[in-house]
């Protein structure tokens, strides 16, 4: 509810109140328009929004609140595109003033003229958020998240840090895996809102704010302050929660003891998936305790109206067919300029509904995405930029897993900025000179001190060569190679000889015989001799698709390490009478939790060289 005098609640429900509305028009462009209740067509305008659809309470959800409004205006309707509408309603209190409360900012998405009139509809900030997001990898807490959104769509946070943070869920590190259904920053959001156990809306200062349900009543109506109402025979509330782990295929089911009212089934979430087993159901606990103050009468009812009333807020009713011990949560809110306010709270029945959110544990958790036949996609992108040189580099990894035994497709597209070394040439250059022919018509008479020979000198042709060096752009090699499941692949090494500049080059490899039930992983190395190859952040793209693909974890509790051992020696004296150990690598893996193979080795690749020995030996009957 927002926070308004006692002298406004006082106000808002007396017999008879006095008020009005006004509102203001910001363009792109900076130009300001103001509007009265004068200018308002009787009847036309209204806000609306909700927190829930139209049949039971959710979580997570991130509904954009609407308003319209028809106003008596000459404003050209072509400068009206995304300007910015901010509404206001004004009540008078005790001793005459007038209190002022802010109905929201909106941003304009239609302008319709009419003979008599211009016609605007707009939603809040919430649509901002319907802007591509981009499949990457991301790891952070909710707040994190939060600020990634809010920073890539133009919208401030309601919110601090600490605040968030100091939620049950809301200090805990989150992951997004790369195969995920996640297509905008608004879906970012919906997952979000689910971990903290709330949903998202856009306050009246056009921040966004996690709201949470809650059980202490703000307000009760009466019913001299209902036209009309209707209120359930039953309450609503919830006692269990369904989340679908896609490293299990199964759906995981977390319940209070008594266990006996309805699930709230959270389908796959991104963030709640590869994790320990104790921190995915600390997680998916704290979201049910959240969700266990649902204890709520679902209810419809036109009202006087006050518009310091939000979405999210707790009211309990009195009077006529209204149970005073009970409590209600608006999951929707209409409010009529200069008219009614319609309000309700939605909800399922837990007898009617029990058996099918009993089930729901059991079905909703089969993945269809894994499915045999079905296409799967597991994509990669540079989170950072890489400079590689004359050495071997990976640019891409990428884990997957399938179902069946079956084959899949690697395909890359790398664009490159190559800095190739400079090349001295030299060469020699030749070429005829003339020298020109010298023609004397009047010899003069010689000068005893400087003698000159004068007469006539024919043209001449001189061959001439100099010796020339200079420098130029060379050619950079850049060739890529192919590691699959820690075995190099031989014979197929793409290669370009390239100029300095940027290139593109495509990759793709069949991948055969993929081990089924197994973490596969495709690596691809690329080193550049000649000069040096820069990648930018995002310029390197991959993608593996085949059969009954499953989704691989961010992290899975897998470590690899491995140490490269130099050539040493072992003993005293010189170098040929030491014993001499050959370089080798140690690789060491641990596997958490995995299913197929659990293994520790130690590699020594090569040839271990030992020096020979010699000392005197006596051996009886010999002479030596």
């Amino acid at each position: 509810m927002y926070p308004v005098s006692q002298a406004f609640l006082n106000a808002v429900k007396a017999n008879n109140r006095k008020y009005y509305w006004t509102g203001k028009i910001t363009t792109t462009a900076g130009t300001v328009y103001n509007f009265d209740q004068e200018d308002m067509v009787k009847g036309s305008g209204y806000i609306t929004s909700q927190c829930c659809g139209s049949t039971e309470i959710e979580l997570g959800t991130v509904y954009a609140a609407e308003m319209g409004i028809s106003l008596f205006s000459e404003i050209n309707r072509y400068t009206l595109q995304d300007a910015k509408v901010e509404m206001f309603y004004h009540l008078q209190i005790a001793g005459g003033s007038y209190e002022t409360i802010p109905m929201g900012i909106f941003e304009v998405s239609e302008a319709n003229r009419k003979a008599k009139c211009l016609e605007i509809k707009a939603y809040d900030y919430m649509v901002r958020f319907e802007k591509a997001f981009t499949s990457l990898e991301s790891i952070g807490n909710a707040y994190d998240f939060m600020v990634l959104c809010s920073t890539a769509c133009d919208v401030d946070l309601a919110q601090s840090r600490a605040t968030i943070e100091a939620l049950p869920n809301g200090s805990e590190n989150l992951s997004i895996y790369s195969d995920n259904d996640i297509e905008t920053y608004r879906d970012i959001l919906f997952y979000v809102g689910q971990v903290l156990g709330g949903f998202f809306v856009i306050n009246r200062a056009g921040e966004l704010e996690l709201r949470k349900y809650g059980d202490q009543p703000v307000l009760v109506v009466e019913r001299k302050h209902r036209f009309t109402s209707s209120f359930s025979d039953f309450i609503t509330r919830y006692t269990a929660v369904s989340s679908t782990n896609l490293r299990t295929q199964i759906a995981e089911y977390y319940a209070l003891d008594p266990d006996d009212g309805l699930t709230m089934n959270l389908g796959v979430n991104p963030l709640l998936q590869f994790g320990l087993e104790e921190t995915r159901r600390q997680l998916c606990t704290n979201i049910l305790n959240d969700l266990s103050v649902v204890n709520y009468v679902p209810f419809d009812s036109d009202t006087i109206g006050n518009p310091a009333l939000d979405v999210g807020d707790i009211l309990s009713f009195t009077g006529g067919q209204a149970d005073a011990t009970k409590i209600a949560c608006i999951t929707s809110n209409g409010i009529k300029i200069g008219g009614r306010q319609t309000i309700k709270c939605v909800g399922k029945n837990p007898k009617l509904s029990q058996a099918k959110s009993k089930n729901d544990k059991n079905i909703s958790g089969l993945l269809a995405q894994i499915e045999a036949g079905k296409i799967g996609i597991h994509t990669f992108t540079n989170a950072s930029a890489f400079t590689v040189g004359n050495v071997d580099t990976k640019i891409i990894s990428i884990e997957f897993a399938t179902t069946e035994a079956n084959h899949a497709q690697f395909f890359g597209q790398v664009i490159v900025d190559i800095t190739a070394q400079q090349v001295t040439k030299n060469a020699t250059a030749s070429g005829d000179v003339v020298i020109p022919s010298v023609a004397v018509d009047e010899p003069e008479p010689l000068d005893p001190d400087n003698p000159e020979v004068i007469g006539n000198t024919e043209e001449q042709t001189v061959t001439v060569s100099l010796p020339v060096s200079w420098t130029e752009d060379g050619h950079a090699d850049v060739i890529f190679s192919f590691e699959f499941n820690n075995q190099m692949i031989p014979v197929h090494y793409p290669q370009e000889n390239w100029h300095s500049g940027r290139h593109t080059i495509l990759l793709y490899y069949p991948i055969e015989d993929v081990i089924p039930n197994f973490t596969n992983i495709f690596n691809v190395y690329m080193r550049c001799e000649g000069g040096t190859a820069e990648v930018d952040t995002g310029m390197c793209i991959a993608s593996i698709s085949g059969q009954s693909m499953g989704a691989s974890a961010a992290w899975d509790g897998r470590i690899d390490v491995e140490e490269y051992i130099d050539l040493f020696r072992i003993g005293n004296g010189s170098q040929t009478d030491r014993l001499q150990v050959k370089a080798f690598t140690e690789s060491d893996v641990w596997e958490i939790k995995e299913t197929v193979k659990r293994f520790y080795s130690d590699v020594k690749s090569g040839r271990t060289a030992v020096g020979g020995f010699a000392m005197p030996v006596d051996v009886p009957g010999s002479n030596s």
